[in-house]
């Protein structure tokens, strides 16, 4: 048997290194250590040796085994090693070679309206102030003068998680809880940008989310030309120092009295125009005269504090400014469109 072992030593290693892969490797481990191998079936003719024989047999086929099986694993920890090697020359980058240029993004356009607003309400003493998208019922609408049965909750029909919660129709909560947080006593001057939901048909002009900026000044004494004061020194910063405002009659629940806003035409210069519709004037905002009752409801004594509001579309300045005719531009994601504001 002793004989029989190490012809299988010497066989088992000369098959081991001509393996040329993990495959040639696990069979030739199968056929020689396997439970059905020659090694296996040399252990099991053991009880015909004599006593003298058997413990020396029995280590010999042991170190066999052992010296097999290194072989084997030593062969495979090569295979690993030129598969490694081949991979890395296969894959190996010229780094020498010129890079690919890496486009830097930039602003959107409406993000950069935001920035530009803020900006300039910064610099006239104004706070910015920011809420909850997900609001309740009460601030989004009663706490704005619009009871439930009001119908001008009609034009902001919304997306409603329940009676009482919807996502917000406008920023105007936010100017409700920044008057309560300060608990009746002025001045509050905040701006409060945000995103807004609606439920509307997605056109040229209308979008079921669009961005708002509301601004709130309340305080003693506030009038309506100190609102007519700070809406002339935004168009102007914002539009150009050429551009002229004026405020026509209009209603909103909140506000009394209330007023719309326009801007003169840019393109011609309040002549009239096809973009103008040929009255030499452009709306931009709603605002107004804070309520009453909103005050009052807001925790400030109505006899003793008056504020003003106001209200605009970041979509509809970023569209009159920059001249884009569809607000489905800024939803789509169109790099065509976008790489066009770099300079913005």
């Amino acid at each position: 048997m002793r004989e029989q072992l190490e012809a299988l030593q010497v066989e088992a290693l000369e098959k081991a290194s001509a393996a040329t892969s993990e495959k040639e490797i696990q069979e030739v481990r199968v056929a020689y250590l396997g439970k059905k191998g020659p090694i296996t079936e040399v252990l099991r003719g053991m009880g015909k040796l004599s006593a003298e024989e058997r413990p020396v047999i029995g280590a010999l086929a042991n170190e066999v085994r052992d010296v097999i099986k290194q072989a084997l694993e030593a062969k495979e920890q090569a295979l690993a090693k030129e598969a490694v090697a081949a991979k890395l020359t296969s894959e190996t980058i010229d780094v020498t070679l010129p890079g690919r240029p890496v486009q830097n993004g930039t602003v959107h356009p409406l993000s950069a309206v935001v920035e530009e607003v803020e900006d300039i309400f910064l610099g006239l003493g104004f706070s910015i102030e920011e809420g909850p998208e997900i609001e309740t019922d009460y601030y989004n609408f009663e706490a704005m003068n619009l009871p439930k049965d009001h119908p001008a909750r009609d034009m902001q029909d919304s997306f409603y998680f329940s009676e009482e919660l919807l996502l917000r129709t406008q920023t105007s909560p936010v100017q409700a809880r920044s008057m309560e947080k300060h608990e009746g006593r002025g001045p509050v001057k905040v701006i409060c940008p945000g995103k807004v939901f609606r439920r509307d048909d997605d056109d040229a002009t209308h979008s079921h989310q669009f961005m708002q900026i509301e601004g709130l000044f309340v305080d003693q004494n506030v009038r309506m030309s100190d609102l007519k004061g700070v809406l002339e020194s935004f168009a102007k910063q914002f539009f150009g120092e050429e551009r002229k405002i004026r405020l026509r009659p209009s209603f909103f629940p909140f506000t009394e009295p209330s007023v719309e806003v326009d801007v003169s035409c840019g393109l011609c210069g309040g002549k009239g125009c096809r973009v103008c519709k040929h009255t030499g004037w452009i709306e931009i905002l709603g605002s107004g005269m804070v309520h009453p009752r909103v005050l009052e409801m807001s925790g400030f004594d109505p006899h003793t504090y008056s504020g003003f509001a106001f209200g605009m579309g970041v979509e509809r300045l970023a569209m009159l400014k920059y001249d884009i005719d569809d607000i489905r531009h800024f939803y789509t994601n169109d790099t065509r469109f976008l790489a066009q504001f770099k300079q913005v």
